[in-house]
């Protein structure tokens, strides 16, 4: 089969442009996955037993060129079974994922190409290599190493099995976490139990039932459906009833015992220790480290440890604020987990006299995107456009990014909650940025979240309304896609996100964030949904002075995640007699002011860590928190220059956004700020600065 001819039969094998996601069905991925990885052990093989001097353009090209194609339809794949799950999908998915999984292992511990890439490394050539280039081969050279390239063959054969077998189980966790997450429902009869809830939520739970062809109000566990609830709801049965569904979830206390990730936890805990043992280092967190900013697990647990003593002052203040008030204005001599959020709502409302609910209404979906694609273009001089692609979804947008009226990158925009997607919100990448012999090839992302959905209210169509924290979680997504589309790097490996230190990569998405906090930018993205007004002064204002609301407690949530995945990874046995439960308790009891009920299962629909690439690595989210407060106190700084905001919006482009992984993250924050990073912007951005 010639895949690269135009408009070939099985879609998943035409490279010529975008996926044809309107042609794709899951008889297509067997066959073209088995075709792609023929091709690529063809090429390999032809590579091993080729003589002579080894370039950049006879082995890394070829090698890169045949394995791209492999990832990209493999990319396709693996993001519709995030977005569009169905049995059918799953089952082929499922089926193919050992041997993708067994390819890349075999390719990484290929003895015969990472000599080559030794032999490339060490050659006159490569003093001559571009930067970008360099960085490509010193990045192989590492990963052919914890990729067990060095192991003796009966090790070898053992760490390929565990690749598989880890590959299968973290699938499985994330499918255990997303049926539990569907088949849950709950039906209310009488609209009386929903007292306190937002006219927009019930709208939407009458909608579901309607759709589900049953009668009353409808809620499920996707976030914008249950979490209102949690917020808003009057009664403290409710809301109790859903708080236990949402944290038992995927857990022995959960709705089916194959959907319970326990064992699957423990497996993958193991699996990940021995393979750490295999490459010589002491733990998973030594080995997830390597290619990181951060050098040891000391460190980050003394940086971790260093924010909790910086931030429990300001929790326990937090905590003791909101017993009392829930104490005095609500009756509850004791505040159990599912009323947190529900008192929180209520003392935000009383100390700032707003609500969540209130802000809500003045963000309809049309205007904040447009308000978002508004200060892209302003900050960084490109134009954001409707383009046109077939999509997996009929709600899925499709633009495209320009600058001086040529194409630099486009992006997939599928921003709705809906059954067979799994939670949160993400961005990935569709295709990267690289130069070939035949014209540039231009990135593709995709920027997945999970919103309300558009309603009707009184027959009339209503747009999707967003919370100010979908706001800047869109705004995140946006600078996660901005990374990889605005990459001026022309080699795959190191260009947009590629190669990028994990703990770095959050940068450029927490930096967009801060822009939901500037008024400028806020005026010109908000329209109430009833009147078309834009935001008032006077509301923007309480907003302000409420965003470190209870910032302690949140940044110690945020640490207790990150200490107790980083000591899972670090220092706990798989096999001994300690529980996951107990190391999470131990972190709790050191560091948090506020414990779950006993009943709380949250690690087992921690996605992050046990189903994505955040093991031993969900510090990063406060580490790269450190870099974005302080990159974006430059713009602070200029506030009142607009010539010199616009020259640092050209400056953090060129070399934060553009150079991608072509060179390291602190080196790229240095030639950015002029200096180190310094905790001191997260500190006062978080109303924590002593």
């Amino acid at each position: 089969m010639n895949a690269s001819s135009a408009n070939p039969p099985n879609p998943l094998l035409d490279f010529s442009d975008l996926p044809r996601f309107d042609a794709i069905k899951p008889e297509h991925v067997t066959l073209a996955i088995s075709t792609l990885l023929d091709e690529c052990r063809d090429v390999v093989r032809r590579l091993e037993t080729e003589t002579g001097t080894v370039t950049w353009d006879n082995f890394v090209e070829p090698l890169e060129q045949s394995t791209e194609r492999l990832g990209r339809a493999w990319g396709i794949v693996s993001h519709l079974n995030s977005v569009a799950d169905t049995p059918e999908l799953r089952a082929a998915y499922n089926e193919n994922l050992p041997m993708v999984t067994e390819f890349w292992t075999e390719l990484a511990q290929n003895l015969a190409l990472f000599g080559k890439y030794r032999a490339l490394n060490e050659s006159p050539i490569y003093a001559s290599l571009p930067p970008a280039r360099k960085k490509i081969i010193d990045n192989a050279l590492r990963d052919f190493r914890l990729g067990g390239a060095e192991l003796p063959d009966d090790k070898k054969a053992r760490f390929a099995a565990i690749q598989e077998n880890h590959a299968e189980l973290t699938t499985r966790f994330s499918e255990n976490v997303l049926d539990a997450t569907n088949a849950w429902e709950l039906l209310i009869e009488n609209e009386t139990e929903l007292a306190g809830l937002p006219d927009d939520a019930v709208r939407a739970a009458r909608a579901a039932a309607e759709k589900a062809g049953k009668p009353g109000f409808r809620f499920t566990l996707h976030f914008p459906s249950y979490f209102p609830i949690l917020q808003y709801a009057d009664s403290r049965a409710l809301r109790e009833t859903v708080y236990r569904a949402n944290v038992t979830k995927a857990s022995e206390l959960g709705a089916k015992p194959e959907w319970d990730n326990s064992t699957i936890i423990n497996e993958i805990l193991s699996l990940r220790d021995e393979e750490a043992k295999l490459l010589g280092y002491r733990n998973f967190a030594e080995v997830s480290l390597v290619p990181k900013m951060a050098e040891t697990p000391q460190q980050v647990i003394e940086f971790l440890e260093d924010l909790a003593q910086r931030a429990r002052p300001f929790a326990e203040k937090d905590l003791a604020q909101l017993r009392d008030f829930a104490k005095e204005s609500l009756g509850l001599n004791t505040l159990e987990a599912w009323d947190m959020t529900y008192a929180a709502e209520k003392l935000r409302e009383q100390r700032y006299a707003f609500s969540e609910n209130e802000v809500k209404q003045y963000f309809p979906e049309p205007k904040v995107v447009d308000g978002l694609f508004r200060l892209v273009q302003k900050l960084f001089t490109v134009q954001i456009k409707p383009d046109n692609a077939t999509t997996w979804h009929p709600d899925v947008k499709f633009f495209r990014i320009e600058r001086g009226g040529q194409l630099i990158g486009q992006f997939y925009l599928d921003l709705y909650a809906r059954p067979g997607k799994r939670g949160g919100a993400w961005m990935d990448d569709a295709r990267g940025r690289r130069l070939a012999a035949e014209a540039l090839q231009t990135p593709v992302a995709y920027l997945t979240c999970n919103f309300s959905e558009p309603s009707v209210v009184h027959g009339k169509p209503r747009p999707a309304l967003f919370t100010h924290d979908e706001v800047s979680t869109l705004f995140h997504e946006f600078g996660h896609g901005l990374h990889h589309m605005l990459t001026q790097v022309d080699e795959l490996g190191v260009s947009g996100i590629s190669g990028v230190e994990w703990d770095a990569v959050e940068l450029p998405s927490q930096f967009m964030e801060n822009f939901c906090w500037e008024w400028d930018v806020l005026r010109d993205m908000t329209s109430h949904v009833e009147t078309g007004e834009p935001l008032p002064r006077e509301l923007f204002d309480k907003m302000t002075a409420a965003k470190n609301f209870q910032s302690g407690l949140q940044t110690l949530r945020q640490v207790e995640f990150s200490l107790f995945d980083m000591h899972l990874h670090f220092d706990f046995d798989p096999a001994g007699t300690r529980t996951v439960q107990d190391v999470l308790a131990s972190v709790r009891e050191r560091f948090a002011v506020l414990t779950p009920p006993p009943f709380n299962r949250f690690q087992h629909s921690f996605g992050h860590i046990f189903a994505g690439g955040y093991a031993a690595g969900y510090y990063s989210y406060k580490w790269a928190e450190v870099l974005s407060a302080d990159a974006y106190s430059a713009f602070e700084e200029a506030a009142t220059d607009s010539n010199l905001l616009a020259e640092i919006g050209l400056r953090f482009h060129r070399e934060i956004l553009a150079v991608g992984g072509s060179r390291s993250a602190l080196e790229s924050f240095k030639a950015f700020r002029g200096r180190e990073p310094s905790i001191d912007a997260l500190l006062r951005h978080n109303g924590m600065a002593v």
